[in-house]
């Protein structure tokens, strides 16, 4: 009896040290940060951000939520939209955390806040949604990559819609805002327009009344060449519509509104045949992914997926291919890797500009439609714009 015991406890101990050999032979996880501003005015930007990049990471991992046989673990943080907090979180993240690399923000002063942070800790940070120029501008590091659009970008493309008469510009007052109006009038220049812009008006985040502003606004194209454009740049809940009840077509003024959230899109019915320009609108594409990222997004949330979840998914789809060209997620050899790396989108190939690291994408002008044949049918293509007509520049100190 007692040379059976002492059998069965010899074969017990060496299969817990085959499972434990085994257990310490396991890769250990991929692990991933994403912060957003899941809390405050750009809430609903978070979230999709969220849902586009965990469907982004499902999609190209077939669902099995690895990359060369290590699990990846994200780690969501809500900055609150606040730069302190950003700041912060970022840091707990690559300090405490241990994450390989991470993926945010929401707010362009959340993400100015955090890009030194990248620098300090030698960890690439993969920039989304944020656009403020000075990103991959002024306060760039090399530690730092974006798979959003720029503000340049948002403005090239509306550049290339304009080519004669007059326009003003109403944005918000804060980085975003007075970086688009900038990169607007660069933009117009760039692309050789003979446009001259007459006015700009700065109006507080959290404007609800936009009488003042939108009368200066009028007083200052009524007499200018035609056409007269008021080129609306907003964040969050988009203010076309009470400009509209002041009737701009009075002084012969045309609103340009910038892309939109689809349920803020959804309330300019009213402005049929109103033409614009935005980053992502699902129904354009024309690819695999795409298609997926439709069908699948109808399914779970009957609805078709927004911009923020689109460039939540691009953001996926960086993070896959650079951890398929660097397993090891060594920081180093990342930001070698990713440098002119081309990744998969739901708009198609991506790719990171070596000098800048600013992913280059195609834009698109939309009409507002007429007939719309269901709450979600809102915009006709009017062309896409691809990345080569979008003269971007470099504004780094590399």
């Amino acid at each position: 009896m007692k040379r059976i015991t002492t059998l069965r406890a010899a074969l017990l101990l060496a299969f817990a040290a085959g499972a434990g050999a085994g257990a310490a032979n396991a890769a250990p996880d991929v692990k991933v940060a994403l912060i957003a501003g899941k809390t405050g005015q750009l809430e609903a930007y978070a979230k999709e951000t969220e849902i586009g990049f965990m469907m982004g990471l499902e999609y190209l991992t077939g669902g099995k939520m690895e990359i060369n046989g290590r699990k990846i673990k994200v780690i969501v943080k809500d900055d609150q939209g606040k730069p302190d907090l950003g700041r912060t979180l970022l840091a707990e993240a690559y300090g405490d955390d241990k994450v390989d690399l991470a993926v945010g923000t929401t707010s362009s002063g959340s993400a100015l806040a955090m890009l030194p942070v990248a620098k300090e800790y030698k960890k690439v940070l993969i920039v989304e949604p944020a656009v403020a120029d000075e990103i991959t501008g002024a306060k760039w590091n090399k530690y730092i990559f974006r798979t959003a659009r720029n503000s340049m970008q948002d403005a090239l493309a509306a550049a290339s819609t304009l080519k004669s008469g007059s326009v003003a510009f109403l944005a918000q007052d804060y980085a975003f805002g007075r970086d688009a109006i900038k990169a607007g009038k660069e933009a117009l220049a760039a692309t050789g327009s003979k446009v001259k812009v007459v006015h700009e008006e700065y109006a507080p985040a959290a404007s609800t009344d936009f009488t003042a502003p939108t009368q200066r606004l009028f007083d200052a194209l009524k007499d200018k060449p035609q056409p007269r454009i008021l080129s609306i740049v907003w964040a969050g809940p988009n203010p076309m519509n009470k400009i509209a009840d002041m009737q701009p077509g009075r002084y012969g003024i045309a609103l340009a509104p910038g892309g939109n959230l689809l349920p803020v899109m959804k309330t300019w019915k009213a402005y049929a045949g109103t033409e614009g320009t935005i980053y992502y609108y699902y129904g354009f594409p024309k690819n695999k992914m795409n298609d997926w990222f439709v069908a699948e997004h109808m399914k779970r949330y009957k609805a078709p997926p927004d911009m923020f979840t689109a460039g939540g998914m691009a953001a996926a789809g960086a993070v896959v291919a650079a951890l398929q060209k660097v397993p090891s997620a060594n920081s180093e050899q990342l930001v070698t890797a990713m440098e002119g790396l081309s990744f998969e989108t739901p708009k198609g190939t991506m790719t990171f500009r070596k000098e800048d690291h600013q992913a280059l994408q195609p834009m698109y002008h939309f009409r507002i439609k007429k007939d719309q044949k269901n709450e979600w049918d809102l915009l006709e293509l009017v062309r896409e714009i691809p990345a080569t007509e979008l003269p971007l520049p470099v504004k780094n100190k590399r």
